[in-house]
């Protein structure tokens, strides 16, 4: 079961947000009703990005990997590169 990095981002709040998951459709759902703690003052996401690996633990590295980042502009980097594919 392939495994996804995403990266959403919120207008309202003008921030990202990166995680991991194996449905994109039902994890913005969740995001986009509030299910997720971290998330839900920040509705409504959209995802900008997304990575495909074939497990989760590879996922998982890759998530982290682009939280280390810490970067606005990494994650536009990121965004910009996948638009011009």
């Amino acid at each position: 079961m392939p495994h996804f990095v995403y990266i959403m981002y919120s207008e309202t709040r003008d921030r990202y947000h990166i995680g991991s998951c194996t449905n994109l459709e039902i994890r913005l759902n969740r995001h986009n009703v509030g299910a997720t703690i971290s998330t839900k003052n920040s509705c409504p996401w959209k995802i900008v990005y997304h990575e495909i690996y074939p497990s989760k633990t590879e996922a998982l590295k890759r998530e982290i990997h682009i939280k280390k980042m810490k970067s606005h502009t990494y994650i536009e980097d990121l965004i910009i590169q996948s638009a011009k594919r």
